[in-house]
């Protein structure tokens, strides 16, 4: 269950973190993961796409990137859908950190992989199992976030942020594109206490009429 939009859902298929974990994770974790996990977060990229990413796919005067492929057990394949082949845009502060880290690593051609695997002299991208289990789990349990965490926690957490910040369905729906907005509200957007009270306060100011006392203090009187 979720207490407050810093909590976090505890049951594995539906981890929800909030606004501070989502930092004190990324806080914790070394190049490149970091950079990784920083664009991960605020994309809602899967992570077959993310891992799939090569240099060429990022413009960065547009300040956007094109997702064309998906890796899904070291094999290169299409993406998941046509919607998923949409352009994402990138917020400033995510183009330079992936700028930095072009500067850092050694594969940094248009055609070499964003996050490319030492172990295999850039020819692959990381893993995500390994990145997972070596990296993202143990960083999330320094930064004292508990539950089983994986790229895909980033992905629901983003759209639930996203409407707990007011953003319209249909921009939420384009921002993780999906085919459709009833897959954003089914499968990933899930409402806080927090939100759901405000909503639910929203309607008691509009229907109670102005100045006049709760129903329990007018019988009361």
């Amino acid at each position: 269950m979720v207490s407050s939009l810093g909590g976090c859902i505890t049951d594995v298929t539906q981890v929800i973190i909030g606004k501070e974990q989502i930092w004190g994770i990324i806080a914790n974790l070394d190049e490149p993961f970091r950079t990784m996990v920083f664009l991960d977060a605020f994309t809602g990229l899967r992570v077959s796409e993310l891992l799939a990413l090569k240099w060429g796919d990022i413009d960065f005067d547009k300040l956007e990137l094109r997702v064309s492929r998906a890796i899904v057990y070291g094999v290169v394949g299409k993406c998941k859908s046509k919607a998923s082949k949409k352009t994402v845009p990138l917020d400033p502060t995510l183009a330079g950190a992936l700028s930095q880290w072009r500067m850092t690593t050694a594969y940094n051609g248009m055609e070499d992989w964003v996050f490319a695997s030492e172990a295999t002299k850039g020819k692959k991208p990381l893993t995500p199992d390994n990145l997972r289990r070596r990296h993202l789990q143990p960083a999330a349990l320094r930064a004292g976030v508990s539950g089983r965490i994986g790229f895909h926690t980033f992905r629901r957490t983003l759209a639930s942020l996203f409407i707990a910040n007011g953003e319209d369905i249909k921009i939420v729906q384009e921002s993780l594109r999906h085919a459709n907005s009833r897959i954003t509200l089914d499968l990933y957007a899930q409402a806080t206490t927090a939100g759901k009270r405000a909503a639910q306060s929203k309607l008691v100011r509009m229907v109670l009429p102005r100045n006049s006392q709760p129903p329990t203090q007018a019988l009361d009187g």
